[in-house]
C-alpha cells in the first residue's frame, strides 16, 4: 500500500484515538470499599467477594439458587461529594453476560449516576452502556460548576469484583459513608431483585430510597423469594426500619397459606417492635385475556389476605398490608414480558408502596 493511500486510514482512525487519550485528564482514584455502601448488610461479618449481598456463612444456610443469586449487587449504593466537573469509574463485573434477552445492559451491569439538586431532591444524571467486563470510562463530562452530592447504583443482575471513581486531580472528594439510619428492608423476587428496570435506580426499592431519603437493603432473588426460614433468620439480624415482604409471584396459593405466618412470627418474635409490610402479587399486565393465570392472582391474594387476618385476629401489631390488584397500573402498559415491570411499573410500584411505606415508618 503506498503511504498517500494509507492516510484516509490514518486521519480516520489513529489520530482520533491520539486526540482522544490527549483528552484524558490526571484523575486521582477513590476505592469505595475505603468507605463503604448502602445496601450491604451484615457489614461486620467475612465475605467471599466484598460486593457479595450475603456473607459468605450464607452459602451453607440458603439453597443453591438463592446463594449464587446473591452475588449479585442489587440494591447497592455509594455516595460521595465532589466538586469536579467530571466523574470517572473503574470498575470490573463478576459475570461475562452483561445482559438479558428482556433486559439492557445498563440495568444489568450498568452504573448508575445520581446527584442532589439545589433544592436537596435527587435528579438523575447518567447510566454507564457496559461493553466489556471491565470498563475505565468517563460516566459524565461537562458537569455545572460546584460542589455536590452523588449517588452511584450498582449493577442489579451482575456482580462487582472492584470499583473506583475517578475525578480530575485538584477536585475536592469525600466519600460518604452509609447513613447510620435504619434500612427498609426488601425481600422478595425477581421483580424486587430488579427484572426488568433500564437502569439501576429505576427499581422501585431504588426510588422509593430516595424518595423517603433512607437506605435500602434489596434481598431479591430471582425466581427464589419463597418465604424460607433460611431468609427469615438472616432478615432478624438487620435492624430494619420496616420489612418488606414481597414473595408472593414466586408462590402458589397453597405456599402463600403455608408460609406468610411463620415467616412474619419469626421476625416478630426477634424483632417486635419493627413494622412489617406483606403485599399481595402483581398481577400479570395480560391476565385480562388469560383467566387461568387470572385465577392464580386471585388465589395467591386469598392466601395472603386470610393470613393477613389471621395474624392481627391473633394481636400482632405494626403489620401492613398492600394490594397488588394496581401495582403495575390497569391499562396493561407496566410490564416488559406481561410478568416483570419496565421503568413504567416500577414508578407505579413506587407510588402504591410510598403510602404504605410512610405510614409503617410514622409508627414506629
Amino acid at each position: 500500500m503506498r503511504f498517500t493511500a494509507l492516510i484516509p486510514f490514518l486521519t480516520a482512525t489513529i489520530i482520533p484515538l491520539l486526540n482522544t487519550r490527549s483528552e484524558t485528564p490526571a484523575l486521582d482514584w477513590w476505592d469505595v470499599t475505603e468507605w463503604g455502601v448502602e445496601g450491604r448488610a451484615w457489614v461486620d461479618e467475612p465475605r467471599l467477594r466484598w460486593f457479595d449481598r450475603l456473607p459468605a456463612s450464607a452459602e451453607s444456610q440458603v439453597r443453591e439458587p438463592v446463594w449464587t443469586l446473591s452475588r449479585d449487587s442489587a440494591g447497592m449504593m455509594v455516595r460521595f461529594e465532589t466538586d469536579a466537573t467530571e466523574i470517572w469509574v473503574d470498575y470490573a463485573l463478576f459475570k461475562e453476560e452483561l445482559d438479558k434477552p428482556h433486559m439492557p445492559a445498563t440495568g444489568v451491569s450498568g452504573l448508575d449516576l445520581y446527584a442532589r439538586d439545589a433544592d436537596g431532591k435527587w435528579r438523575w444524571v447518567m447510566v454507564v452502556k457496559p461493553t466489556a467486563q471491565e470498563m475505565r470510562i468517563a460516566l459524565i463530562k461537562e458537569l455545572a460548576p460546584g460542589k455536590r452530592e452523588y449517588a452511584v447504583y450498582l449493577p442489579l443482575y451482575n456482580g462487582v469484583e472492584r470499583l473506583e471513581i475517578g475525578v480530575p486531580s485538584g477536585s475536592s472528594f469525600q466519600g460518604l459513608a452509609p447513613r447510620k439510619v435504619k434500612p427498609i428492608v426488601f425481600y422478595g423476587t425477581s421483580i424486587t431483585h430488579g427484572a426488568c428496570a433500564s437502569r439501576p435506580g429505576m427499581v422501585h426499592t431504588a426510588i422509593l430510597g430516595r424518595r423517603l431519603d433512607r437506605p435500602v437493603v434489596n434481598l431479591g432473588f430471582s425466581g427464589n423469594g419463597r418465604m424460607e426460614p433460611e431468609i427469615g433468620d438472616m432478615l432478624t439480624r438487620i435492624d430494619a426500619a420496616v420489612y418488606v415482604i414481597d414473595c408472593n409471584p414466586n408462590l402458589q396459593p397453597a405456599q402463600v397459606a403455608e408460609r406468610t405466618e411463620p415467616l412474619v412470627k419469626q421476625l416478630r418474635a426477634a424483632r417486635p417492635d419493627t413494622p412489617i409490610l406483606l403485599v399481595e402479587d402483581r398481577r400479570n399486565t395480560n391476565s385480562w385475556i388469560l383467566p387461568a393465570r387470572n385465577a392464580h392472582h386471585d388465589g395467591n391474594h386469598a392466601a395472603l389476605r386470610e393470613a393477613y387476618r389471621s395474624l392481627k385476629s391473633q394481636g400482632l401489631r405494626k403489620i401492613y398490608y398492600l394490594s397488588g390488584d394496581q401495582l403495575l397500573g390497569s391499562d396493561s402498559e407496566g410490564a416488559t414480558d406481561a410478568s416483570h415491570p419496565n421503568d413504567l411499573g416500577f414508578m407505579r410500584q413506587a407510588d402504591a408502596f410510598e403510602p404504605q411505606l410512610r405510614k409503617a415508618l410514622r409508627g414506629q
